[in-house]
């Protein structure tokens, strides 16, 4: 059955939508490519000429366990009106990082906005207690999560993914959709046809690569001599990466989250992820307003390399940097780095089959309204 996009709830849209628009006026954007290039390179600069020398454990190796919060209001792609401005002024980034908190408050915009208040309360899920974007941003005050193209922006995609994106919102087999949101009159057939996250098969931020998002944006690190594991919070997922110089799985065994490799250059943990399973996307676009039919993922999985980077810089932060290559459905890779803080709270298990009760009322609630439908035909 063939499925029309719309646009997004207003409070559930605006809390994922947000982070790619801008809180600065034109006048404020308006500054040299060459100058923004500067900032942005003498801050990476300092950041790997600090002298910090990461502590060791018993091997020697830089000692990146512990827990990690990847929340971040820095957006995935640089706001379209900033042009080339590759960082904020200190006065712009607290703009838009109070703007965007204010935005993201579900229970605020549920409450301004009476005449849509029903909708809202109903299809927004979740209140603001549930929520945890986080209130910082990248310390670099970089305008963007994305480091490489220089744009700040995701490379264009190619027409095959452009196409194979749209037949993905018909949800014909093997259903790619990490989610369901923004499908008109969706009335899944079976659980089969829902998104995969709802599915609990994978999860909207815990990838890989990690994606910051609305909540549970934490992570373990574990690290043996022959081992690292990086336990996501998110679905409670380990991926267990081998570092002893062993080849990857043969092609034909792919996995859900692929199957990765990890070895040391310098300081940083390197880790390359290959053979992931057809009936994955390569990567979950940003909301698209000007264009809802671009809404969804790209690609799948069996085109798809990722290497992820791991570099403690101080006490408290790792950057954390992917590099997507798929080439069938990106005309370039590229590459995002987000800065991993340190927690000391506790991961929580995310119990996500056992917990969930989603699945099983979207189910019900479309047999529901086919009977009402079938009832009303009748008389």
């Amino acid at each position: 059955m063939l499925q029309a996009i719309k646009l997004l709830p207003k409070v559930g849209l605006m809390a994922v939508f947000f982070l790619s628009v801008t809180a600065c006026s034109e006048k404020e954007q308006v500054e040299t490519k060459s100058k923004d290039q500067q900032v942005e390179a003498k801050s990476q600069t300092e950041e790997k000429s600090s002298g910090y020398k990461a502590p060791r454990n018993s091997l020697g190796q830089p000692d990146l366990q512990g827990v990690w919060d990847f929340r971040t209001l820095t957006p995935l792609e640089r706001p379209k009106a900033l042009g080339n401005k590759a960082t904020f002024t200190a006065e712009e980034q607290a703009a838009f990082k109070s703007k965007a908190i204010d935005v993201l408050d579900v229970d605020k915009a549920r409450d301004e906005d009476a005449v849509t208040d029903a909708d809202t309360d109903i299809e927004g899920a979740y209140n603001n207690f549930w929520f945890d974007y986080g209130t910082s941003m990248s310390e670099d005050r970089r305008t963007s999560l994305i480091t490489d193209p220089a744009n700040g922006r995701l490379p264009a995609l190619t027409e095959e993914a452009v196409t194979r994106m749209k037949q993905n919102h018909l949800r014909a087999f093997p259903v790619r959709d990490i989610l369901s949101i923004g499908l008109v009159d969706f009335r899944p057939a079976g659980p089969e046809t829902l998104g995969l996250s709802e599915r609990c098969l994978l999860s909207f931020n815990a990838g890989p690569p990690l994606t910051p998002s609305a909540y549970n944006n934490n992570l373990r690190i574990i690290q043996s001599p022959k081992h690292v594991v990086i336990f996501t919070e998110m679905i409670h997922d380990a991926r267990v990466i081998p570092i002893d110089g062993s080849a990857h799985l043969p092609a034909e065994m792919t996995k859900w989250t692929g199957d990765s490799r990890g070895h040391w250059e310098g300081d940083t943990l390197v880790v390359e992820t290959t053979n992931f399973t057809g009936k994955t996307p390569t990567f979950q676009m940003p909301i698209d307003l000007v264009d809802p039919s671009m809404n969804g993922v790209v690609g799948t999985g069996e085109n798809f390399t990722l290497i992820e980077r791991f570099t403690r810089t101080s006490d408290s932060i790792i950057i954390y940097e992917y590099t997507v290559t798929d080439l069938s459905t990106f005309t370039k890779p590229f590459t995002v780095a987000i800065p991993l803080k340190a927690s000391d709270s506790q991961l929580f298990e995310y119990a996500c089959h056992e917990g969930n009760h989603g699945a099983a009322g979207m189910l019900s609630g479309a047999r529901h309204v086919e009977k009402e439908e079938a009832k009303a035909k009748s008389h």
